[in-house]
């Protein structure tokens, strides 16, 4: 099977265009032999370019989930052309719109942008290619009719994240660190400050984020991420819960190197921390990024797309909470489906603001 990376834009040249950097693999598969694999009708036509948020793959958190569900489309729809491409440092909204002009001429049909940074840069390029399917993950735009919007009610999964923190601390006393201060992390915030309420309203709660809008490195900025989960650390916390993207891997490193607890976030991260670091993830507040975009690719293939905004929540299945850890989620996971099947029931009402 043939696969295209991209690992970077190059600059910009001089001429203002933006070039692709990419290396073409072959597999044993020895390319496209025009038949399905088994997968859905009509994939041997799909095309699908996916554009990271910042921090990229590797990040262990939201843009890994999403180069989860881009394997899961090679692997069970059988597309063999897909495309990958990571941000660049302080790139601005023409260097995403180039991006997603480029994937679209150059003949992908399937174009997700990953990450609310998208949703100008996309407004304006999808009237331009009306027989592309864009999609965006993390914003809602209804008014361009070859956009779709892949949403997550993130305050859900992160009220079951604070309500863990509250029934593992012993100090009465836990932290929340955002990457950047932005609406959608407010729903983070939000959710995980009522999840700790609702088991013990006296628990201390830190809160804290690393960068301001416009700057976004707050998301891809482990040095500061460990600082910051050092400081919240000597304040008392003894359980942070993070939504900074790769910023989370630091604060994972300086949770663990204290003995304290952790809960991760989008991704399991139990499953990519190291043997040391494992026994202080508690859990991890999880959303289907990698599911939507399959199932989105999916219903393209299908020859019935996906429209409008689709929103994944705890009663869909789009978000939870993990238990790789039973060591550290057995003695609490009753009280957790508890409380989650009173969400699903419309008995608790999560806030999505601070």
């Amino acid at each position: 099977m043939k696969r295209k990376f991209v690992a970077r834009f190059a600059a910009i040249a001089a001429a203002g265009a933006l070039s692709l950097a990419m290396t073409a693999c072959d597999s044993s598969g020895g390319g496209d032999t025009g038949e399905d694999d088994g997968g859905s009708a009509g994939t041997s036509d799909i095309r699908v370019g996916l554009a990271y948020d910042i921090g990229g793959r590797g990040d262990r958190s939201f843009n890994d989930s999403a180069y989860r569900g881009l394997q899961q489309v090679e692997e069970e729809l059988g597309v063999t052309d897909v495309q990958d491409i990571e941000p660049t440092e302080g790139e601005s909204d023409s260097d995403k719109e180039n991006r997603l002009t480029l994937m679209a001429e150059e003949g992908y049909n399937v174009v997700i942008g990953v990450g609310y940074a998208y949703a100008e840069p996309m407004r304006n390029v999808a009237p331009n290619f009306p027989d592309v399917h864009f999609a965006i993950v993390d914003d809602e735009i209804d008014d361009v009719d070859n956009i779709t919007s892949l949403v997550f009610a993130e305050e859900q999964a992160s009220f079951l994240a604070g309500a863990a923190a509250a029934l593992k601390t012993e100090e009465d006393h836990v932290g929340f660190i955002g990457g950047v201060e932005t609406p959608l992390i407010h729903k983070f915030e939000a959710g995980f400050v009522a999840g700790v309420a609702e088991v013990d309203p006296d628990i201390e709660v830190e809160v804290q984020y690393l960068t301001q809008p416009p700057d976004m490195g707050g998301f891809q900025d482990p040095a500061r991420g460990q600082r910051a989960a050092e400081g919240q650390l000597d304040a008392g916390a003894d359980v942070i819960y993070h939504a900074a993207g790769a910023s989370g891997n630091g604060v994972l490193e300086a949770v663990a190197e204290r003995e304290a607890m952790f809960i991760g976030v989008d991704s399991d991260q139990y499953q990519n921390a190291s043997d040391e670091q494992k026994p202080y993830v508690v859990t991890s507040a999880v959303k289907g990024v990698d599911t939507a975009v399959f199932e989105f690719v999916q219903s393209v293939a299908d020859g019935d797309a996906q429209s409008g905004v689709q929103r994944f929540d705890l009663a869909s299945g789009g978000v939870d909470y993990t238990t790789s850890n039973e060591e550290q989620i057995g003695d609490i996971q009753d009280r957790l489906d508890e409380l989650k099947q009173q969400i699903i029931d419309g008995e608790i009402e999560v806030p999505t603001e601070p």
